[in-house]
């Protein structure tokens, strides 16, 4: 790290930093890494499917730690593994736990006495009053049936960044809308 401007430096020493910073570039590198390092440790299997996600299975329990950036989700079968997991990652990185979840990347979850329900409502209907179709009627399917598209068809878009960002809200719904993948493969 450079020495803050306006501070003396005739030698032209640089800081070491003992602790990452968060906003750094490689802040998040750095903290997921020793995070992982943690996890592993307590007997954690990284999964080769998806590496933000933490596996800890037993012969009757199973627990689950997925990690987005600076969020932890934490689920498992044994409620007092997952506390000693909480309790071990508060003393070394000083976590907040946010109690039973409700939001997690823009799905909500809901908690009912037959199960779980994902939703993203809130997203959605932001998706749909971003692009100007808020009062849109439903439809039975979001592309015509045998619709070919060709890149030939019609005019260039003046953004395609809008359109980059549309395609990949769409992806970002087939979580809980697995009907719209056809739709957002087609489309991206």
């Amino acid at each position: 790290m450079e020495v803050p401007k306006g501070i003396p430096n005739p030698s032209n020493k640089v800081c070491k930093l003992r602790k990452s910073l968060y906003g750094l570039k490689q802040a998040n590198r750095q903290w997921f890494s020793k995070l992982s390092q943690t996890l592993i440790s307590l007997g954690y299997q990284q999964s080769k499917y998806d590496y933000s996600l933490f596996i800890n299975k037993s012969s009757t329990d199973i627990t689950l730690v997925a990690v987005y950036v600076d969020n932890i989700m934490i689920t498992g079968s044994n409620t007092s593994e997952i506390s000693h997991l909480k309790q071990h990652l508060d003393t070394l990185f000083g976590i907040k736990d946010l109690g039973q979840l409700h939001h997690f990347l823009g799905l909500e979850i809901i908690h009912t006495a037959k199960g779980i329900i994902l939703s993203q409502k809130k997203f959605t209907n932001e998706l749909l009053r971003d692009f100007g179709s808020l009062p849109s009627a439903a439809v039975s399917t979001p592309l015509p049936l045998n619709y070919k598209l060709n890149p030939d068809d019609g005019d260039l878009l003046p953004d395609p960044f809008m359109y980059r960002t549309l395609v990949g809200k769409l992806s970002f719904l087939t979580h809980t809308r697995p009907d719209l993948s056809y739709i957002a493969q087609t489309l991206s």
